[in-house]
């Protein structure tokens, strides 16, 4: 979309940077709230003919509402559930409204590279709870995904995407019909190759399958399944072909089971909610890296020994040849005995061979 900083969108949402792609920040002026908009291109047959100020044509007009009534039914009070403010139509964009505190999406943040397994433990947990406020209220996400996923400042996880999920899902039905290849063509070019948006089954089992494949791409900063393409992606779930789990370490169990392609298999959201909070109480105490590297230098230098642990032979000097003169080094040597005990050491020696002598006499005459 071209414009940017203070454009005003539907009268009512006004640009804050210039937009990315189908997405822009804004601020609704009619409450001062940071808001996420995402932008869904409409074809031609909904929007033919439509000025800035004609009224919507009756298709974008019924999608408009559609995404608007799944707003309406999501609950509002749940802390982990980003809150779907509403949808429009203007040029040929459909825009889906979503309330956006500070913070960076997931997939922003596993750009950097994947989480340890105790971090995406806590961050999977937070959306399990968002999952199961909305499986409490008969809806189904259908949009876990990477992107959907904001983790705010005090590294919480929220769980938006909802109106932009439904949003695709309704044009796709709406361009091809209610099922048939025409249906999912409309929806391969919408969604795209990502995993989490292709699980074999719909409603709340299949938003847990979703989650079982999030929780294993932010453990190995990958997908459990090949994105190569659509009918690939498609084959392999189908097909029940990806990673092994394992690579989850201490998560490898849980995301094993949500994984599995029964879904009577699964576990629900809240039975994931627990089993997690259950893995996070006892997890190991956090390490701060810089004391623990410092520690092991430590270690390493109080271990390092302060002499050779193998005797070491003293080496000879070469005898100096008859008439060579004294070296500097020689001259700067200290002697072996000090010249003050000679005197001392002589006399004591005298002494000695006077008793020797003394004592061999007696022993002769006597």
């Amino acid at each position: 979309m071209r414009g940017g900083p203070g454009q005003l969108l539907a009268g009512r949402y006004r640009l804050t940077d210039r937009p990315e792609p189908l997405r822009a920040r804004a601020v609704d002026e009619q409450n001062g709230e940071s808001v996420l908009l995402r932008a869904l291109e409409l074809p031609a047959l909904l929007t033919a003919g439509q000025g800035l100020d004609d009224p919507l044509p009756a298709q974008a007009d019924r999608l408009v509402r559609r995404v608007a009534a799944a707003g309406a039914a999501a609950p509002t009070w749940h802390p982990r559930l980003l809150r779907g403010v509403g949808a429009f139509a203007e040029g040929e964009l459909l825009w889906t409204v979503e309330e956006r505190p500070a913070g960076c999406s997931l997939a922003e943040l596993l750009a950097a590279g994947p989480v340890p397994p105790y971090r995406a433990a806590e961050l999977a947990a937070d959306l399990a709870g968002a999952l199961r406020a909305l499986h409490g209220a008969g809806l189904a996400h259908g949009n876990v995904t990477a992107e959907s996923v904001l983790v705010c400042e005090d590294g919480a996880a929220m769980l938006g995407g909802l109106l932009s999920g439904v949003a695709e899902e309704a044009l796709a039905e709406d361009l091809g019909g209610p099922g048939g290849r025409r249906r999912y063509d409309v929806r391969a070019t919408l969604v795209g190759p990502v995993a989490e948006r292709w699980p074999l089954d719909g409603g709340p089992a299949g938003d847990c399958w979703a989650l079982g494949a999030l929780l294993q791409r932010m453990v190995t900063g990958r997908s459990p399944f090949p994105e190569g393409g659509v009918p690939e992606l498609v084959t392999a779930v189908r097909d029940g072909r990806r990673e092994p789990s394992v690579v989850c370490g201490p998560l490898a169990p849980l995301a094993e089971r949500l994984l599995q392609p029964d879904p009577s298999l699964r576990p629900s959201a809240e039975d994931v909610r627990r089993e997690l909070a259950a893995l996070l109480a006892g997890a190991p105490e956090p390490v701060d890296e810089e004391r623990a590297a410092r520690e092991a230098v430590a270690r390493e230098v109080a271990l390092k020994p302060a002499a050779p642990l193998v005797p070491q032979r003293p080496r000879r000097r070469p005898a100096r040849a008859a008439g060579t003169e004294r070296t500097a080094d020689d001259r700067a040597r200290p002697p072996r005995i000090p010249p003050a005990l000679l005197g001392p050491l002589l006399v004591g020696g005298v002494f000695v061979l006077l008793a020797l002598a003394l004592a061999a006499v007696v022993l002769f005459a006597g």
